[in-house]
């Protein structure tokens, strides 16, 4: 008898695992993204469907720009700031429920030892009796319709949406430090600047009290040099505010309090601090944007999505469960663990839901109104990264040629402020037309550093939206 029920439950299991080559739901077919007609070739040519490859983003991708303080802080990144460990161990959270998902495919075994005292009669003078038991249950659930491997897979690719997620918010984080280091900089350049431009302010000021005390030049010449050294020195300690600012929020990025941070004025002489500018490659490949660990993370949402329809279609079918038990029951602890106490149990259970008011219906419907909203939201991914790209491509084009025109105007000014001011001495002009010259040159100059300063940030921007820049092995090719 025991052996025809074996027969039997072998006979289940071929069949099970003859079943269980079929899966429910639709297979993952990478979505696309718009109209061929439409797609771009390259930031205008050399376009193809998107293949995730964010494990090939350049590492030390800053190093471009030449600035070993900047690769100091860049290491700090990686090891301490807090946004990024929190990324990770969400990562290491949906790599735990990929683990726990595939557990399915094993059998569950659990384990019981119990002793119960019991009375089963109403009569008072019955005796209690007492039952000694230990036995081990096994139940495996037959993956017949794909249920369980949908489920892995949608646990799978979660995990790697995970972890692209966190390579987007290392390169965030990198791309925002970089930023800010840079404004500071820039800053310290200006404020270089204002501060020489205030001596030349005071000495002017006492040229023009000298000349004043002559009686060449009236008090309104004097008045206009002291509210012009005034104005000019609170733009000067108006510079340290910003300064402070950005210092802060690199702080924060390294994860260090920003009280207990600082970064060191670097001395520069009369020419603003630059880092080196990138050589931007004529054509850029759109394949680049394959490295975006943004565009990845959403394509994988997009599978799993997509996985997790499989799962809500096979939960209209029967789930198989083959279950059997086995151990030791007595009422007498001596003769406990004795072959006649011996008790078991083997055999499949098939179980459906007969009615549940369209909730299954229900299920799968919002899991496929989730996966076109993931659709959704690669595609505006994809679209996005392309505008951030062409965005960047054309400050810089324009902030190049904006920086030489701009340098010209610089130039222009400061012959024209030496021209004044030897006019001025000499008594030909009045102050206030040095005041215009003095306001016009410094302008130019504040001017020409708020063009480097967006030149800068352009190009990282680029090389973020690029998923850490140009070049397919090692970055960013420097060009002096």
């Amino acid at each position: 008898m025991i052996s025809n029920k074996i027969k039997s439950i072998n006979l289940t299991i071929i069949f099970s695992v003859t079943l269980s080559a079929c899966a429910v739901g639709p297979d993952y077919v990478r979505p696309t993204l718009i109209a061929d007609a439409e797609l771009p070739a390259a930031f205008k040519e050399n376009w193809k469907s998107a293949q995730p490859q964010d494990q090939q983003i350049p590492r030390n991708w800053w190093t471009i720009f030449n600035d070993n303080h900047l690769n100091e802080l860049m290491k700090q990144v990686a090891t301490s700031n807090l946004t990024l460990a929190e990324a990770e161990a969400n990562y290491r959270a949906a790599s735990a429920l990929v683990n726990n998902a595939k557990a399915a495919y094993l059998p569950l075994l659990t384990g019981d030892v119990s002793k119960t005292r019991s009375r089963n009669s109403t009569n008072s003078s019955a005796t209690p009796t007492t039952t000694n038991a230990i036995g081990i249950d096994a139940s495996w659930e037959v993956d017949l319709w794909g249920k369980i491997r949908r489920t892995v897979e949608a646990q799978e690719n979660t995990a790697l949406a995970s972890f692209a997620n966190v390579q987007a918010t290392l390169l965030s984080m990198q791309s925002q430090l970089v930023q800010n280091y840079f404004q500071l900089r820039v800053l310290d350049a200006q404020k270089e600047l204002l501060d020489r431009t205030v001596e030349d302010f005071r000495r002017s000021l006492a040229l023009t009290q000298h000349q004043y005390k002559a009686g060449v030049v009236a008090t309104d010449s004097v008045l206009l040099a002291e509210t012009q050294l005034r104005s000019t020195e609170a733009q000067a300690l108006d510079v340290g505010i910003q300064r402070a600012q950005f210092e802060h929020a690199i702080a924060l990025l390294i994860g260090k309090p920003p009280s207990l941070f600082s970064i060191p004025v670097i001395p520069i002489n009369d020419t603003a601090y630059l880092p080196t500018m990138p050589e931007i490659p004529v054509a850029l490949p759109s394949t680049l944007l394959e490295r975006r660990p943004d565009i990845a993370a959403a394509e994988r949402s997009v599978a799993a999505a997509n996985a997790k329809i499989g799962v809500t279609k096979a939960a209209y079918f029967p789930d198989l469960t083959l279950r059997a038990s086995g151990g030791f029951q007595s009422s007498t602890f001596a003769n406990w663990l004795t072959l006649p106490n011996r008790i078991w149990s083997v055999g499949p259970a098939l179980a459906g839901t007969l009615f549940d008011a369209g909730a299954k219906r229900a299920l799968n419907a919002q899991a496929v109104a989730a996966y076109d909203a993931s659709v959704a939201s690669y595609r505006q991914t994809v679209l996005s990264a392309f505008q951030n790209v062409e965005d960047n491509l054309v400050a810089l084009r324009i902030l190049k040629d904006e920086a030489q025109v701009q340098h010209l105007a610089v130039v222009s000014s400061r012959k024209a402020l030496n021209i004044t001011l030897n006019r001025y001495k000499a008594g030909t002009v009045n102050y206030l037309n040095v005041v215009t010259a003095q306001t016009t040159a410094l302008t130019n100059e504040r001017t020409e550093l708020s063009i480097t300063n967006a030149r800068l940030m352009a190009a990282v921007k680029l090389i973020a939206a690029l998923g850490g820049g140009w070049d397919g092995t090692n970055g960013i090719v420097a060009n002096n």
